[in-house]
């Protein structure tokens, strides 16, 4: 858990969205288990940890044979869907240590990008909630690539949108679909599990929090930096 080791110098950060950036794991489990007890269906947390980290496609394909079928899946995502609602007032929280990570990273002008399995229109919804998304460059979702992550490609894309080279590039992920996705892309790995706990070999450091980053920020990135590129509007 102490300081890294690593003599790399990264050029730009890549972060996860659900479970890194922003608390919403837990809530968005809770209102799966909720909705599916609505219906008098079994869903519990190790159930549903089973798709974290998990593209749309495959969530659902998972998490309708637990509840047992295409019909009783889309009656629990209906009222998921109406409990997460944006007009319902949800806005899911920001990690400890993430808004003052992603301000020593501006002050270090390191570039920042996001690469979420999530729509990338909620991707930028629930960063503007947050207060943070004037804050990253790029944001590349998994409904504009052609699978998910374990696939590379939702980090790819968040990369070349960045114009930054992905071997460049640090990544921050909390699940193991996203840890492989960022690996098999070419960025070296920052764990920092959330809900779900694994071990995953070749990564760079794990961590338990955001928090714990700060102390690295000059090494990984030096203390000179990069010139940013434009910030998304807010």
């Amino acid at each position: 858990m102490g300081l890294s080791t690593g003599t790399e110098v990264f050029t730009a950060a890549v972060f996860d969205l659900d479970g890194v950036l922003i608390d919403s794991e837990r809530i968005i489990m809770q209102s799966w288990m909720a909705a599916a007890a609505e219906e008098q269906l079994a869903l519990s947390e190790a159930d549903f940890i089973q798709v974290v980290g998990c593209g749309a496609q495959q969530t659902y394909q998972q998490l309708s044979q637990l509840l047992g079928g295409h019909d009783a899946l889309q009656r629990v995502r209906d009222r998921v869907r109406a409990r997460l609602n944006a007009q319902s007032g949800v806005v899911f929280p920001l990690k400890p240590g993430a808004l003052t990570l992603l301000r020593q990273m501006r002050q270090h002008h390191v570039p920042c990008a996001v690469a979420s399995s999530t729509f990338v229109s909620e991707v930028r919804q629930r960063l503007l909630r947050a207060g943070v998304l004037n804050y990253f460059q790029a944001v590349a979702g998994g409904d504009e690539v052609a699978r998910t992550k374990p696939d590379p490609g939702v980090y790819l894309l968040a990369a070349d949108r960045l114009g930054v080279s992905p071997t460049d590039c640090l990544a921050f992920e909390d699940s193991d679909h996203g840890a492989r996705a960022a690996h098999a892309a070419g960025l070296r790995v920052v764990l920092i599990p959330d809900l779900k706990r694994f071990e995953f070999a070749p990564a760079y450091l794990q961590l338990r929090s955001l928090d714990e980053a700060l102390a690295h920020v000059a090494v990984w990135f030096g203390t000179g930096g990069n010139k940013t590129s434009p910030v998304l509007p807010s």
